[in-house]
């Protein structure tokens, strides 16, 4: 999880909004909705649960340094895997990487239009996407873990970083990185 942390850090100064994505009645699929849930009850700043409708949501992500799209993710690896791609990697590499009406690649080239604002996605991997409220048992345990470290960016922020080091936000982060988080059941 401290490799997570580090990319999250790297690549996220400044001021960060979270987008959950996805239908909490199928599953798994639900993953985004049920994160971004969790760190609002936990009173993370600037978390939206946008459900299968984030296209609404484009017009008022204007303020902030990058958004990050929540969502469940078919890249054909264990379930409960993360991955963390930036906008360009998400439309390269996925371009149709959403159940949803609008891809996320698209939504994040919408996102990153004004010139400010980068757009990246933390995926997870499904295991069922079957009708039901539930995430399955890997799932869950992935939402838990990641939560916390959310949970903890999101509370401590990275503006400090940011501002004692502008350079920071126009680095560029590691091409596409899947990451293993460290869940002990």
């Amino acid at each position: 999880m401290n490799d997570l942390r580090q990319q999250l850090e790297q690549c996220l100064p400044g001021r960060v909004c979270f987008i959950g994505v996805g239908n909490a009645d199928y599953g798994d699929d639900g993953f985004g909705v049920r994160l971004a849930e969790q760190l609002q009850a936990a009173g993370v700043p600037d978390v939206i649960v946008a459900g299968t409708t984030p296209d609404r949501w484009i017009g008022s992500l204007t303020g902030f340094d990058h958004v990050v799209f929540l969502d469940a993710v078919e890249f054909g690896v264990t379930p409960g895997s993360v991955l963390l791609l930036s906008s360009s990697e998400m439309s390269a590499t996925y371009p149709q990487i959403s159940t949803h009406k609008i891809s996320l690649g698209l939504l994040a080239g919408w996102v990153e239009a004004n010139g400010k604002t980068k757009a990246w996605l933390i995926g997870v991997q499904p295991e069922s996407l079957k009708a039901g409220p539930q995430l399955t048992p890997t799932l869950q345990t992935t939402l838990e873990v990641l939560a916390e470290l959310l949970r903890d960016i999101g509370s401590a922020r990275v503006e400090t970083a940011a501002q004692a080091c502008p350079e920071r936000s126009r680095r560029g982060c590691p091409a596409e990185r899947q990451l293993e988080l460290e869940v002990h059941p």
